[in-house]
């Protein structure tokens, strides 16, 4: 065990050497995300340690928030689980402990004691998490927190956590600290208004040919943004692979609408992005039965474009309620989930999605 005090310095920055590259990609022709930074830095400013929780459905620009925090604010911590290799505990603790010079084998309880005991008064230590949904929690002990992260903090550290929407009954954590989970589909106009921002700034930086006084798709660039905004439902991931695909030459600039937003001409990136979704809603181990009643629910889902119950699904399939539950369950992250007559509904979390599946 380390009885010397700990540096709370790292080698130069917090950010370990294998993701410097994600973080180079997640930041490259992003924006800032202010109403979040703010949330942030509120929090921050409120509470003498905590934990404040991104949640966001894929692809909501979690990974990018986070990404444009820590090239800000370099001396924090960073670690990314969706980095290969990256999504298990022992390599967790293995790396802030490699980054923060501690001695091989120290709890993090114990190291971020030490640390906290080095700061002074109004210096904050933050790590930041990014991807909890990606943690292997089966290599973890029974009943602990993902990544062995502490139920309790002392004074003056910080975790900032991106993660995708979850039951919070299964939410692998347990903490007794100050916390906050901010959900971005509670922000709808200030997501627009980011997406609008973003979308503008591409066109101006690589698409400087569309500009108002030219058309795309028979429209011009204020209602091609219009109508790309209304389409991507707030969604970073979608309207990058578009306007990507746009810069590259995957559609021509005579493309009509239709051609542009059609499922069968969804670009490469965005159907492999889909592709990993359907991987992990139907990953193998699961049993013939899970999967035959699994299959039956998303082609219920994929029928019906608005919200749909529990019980209307369990009717339609014929299948107990229970086990439509525990498959709705599983997939939480890929779903949109509403209180409609009060009754809990559910639906694709993107239109897009939803027509890649159909076809």
């Amino acid at each position: 065990m380390n009885s010397q005090p700990l540096p709370i310095t790292t080698n130069s920055t917090g950010i370990p050497p294998e993701f410097t590259d994600i973080l180079k990609q997640k930041t490259t022709n992003s924006i800032a995300r202010e109403f979040v930074f703010t949330a942030i830095n509120n929090f921050l400013n409120s509470c003498d340690r905590g934990y404040f929780t991104i949640v966001g459905a894929p692809g909501s620009g979690k990974s990018t928030i986070l990404a444009r925090y820590v090239t800000g604010n370099p001396e924090v911590f960073y670690y990314s689980a969706i980095v290969n290799g990256k999504n298990r505990a022992e390599e967790f603790l293995k790396t802030i402990s490699t980054q923060l010079e501690a001695v091989n084998g120290s709890s993090l309880q114990i190291i971020l004691q030490q640390i906290s005991d080095q700061l002074e008064p109004n210096q904050k230590f933050i790590i930041v998490i990014d991807s909890l949904n990606a943690i292997d929690y089966s290599s973890q002990a029974i009943g602990s927190n993902l990544f062995y992260l502490p139920r309790y903090l002392p004074k003056g550290i910080y975790f900032l956590l991106a993660r995708r929407p979850f039951v919070k009954e299964e939410s692998g954590l347990l903490i007794e600290a100050p916390s906050q989970y901010f959900n971005l589909k509670d922000y709808p106009e200030e997501n627009r208004q980011d997406i609008q921002t973003y979308i503008q700034q591409y066109l101006q930086e690589f698409l400087p040919s569309f500009s108002v006084n030219k058309e795309i798709s028979g429209l011009s660039q204020e209602e091609f943004l219009e109508q790309l905004t209304d389409r991507d439902e707030n969604n970073f991931m979608y309207v990058s692979k578009i306007l990507t695909a746009l810069k590259s030459g995957f559609y021509s600039q005579n493309s009509s609408l239709t051609d542009i937003f059609n499922s069968t001409s969804l670009p490469v990136g965005l159907k492999t992005y889909y592709q990993q979704h359907l991987r992990k809603m139907f990953p193998g181990e699961r049993g013939d039965e899970f999967n035959s009643n699994a299959q039956a629910v998303l082609d219920t889902l994929i029928k019906n474009s608005s919200p749909i119950s529990v019980e209307e699904i369990a009717q339609i399939i014929d299948v107990d309620e229970y086990d439509v539950e525990e498959i709705l369950e599983d997939w939480i992250e890929f779903l949109n989930v509403n209180q409609i007559e009060g009754e809990t509904c559910y639906s694709l979390y993107h239109e897009s999605f939803r027509n890649w599946l159909i076809k």
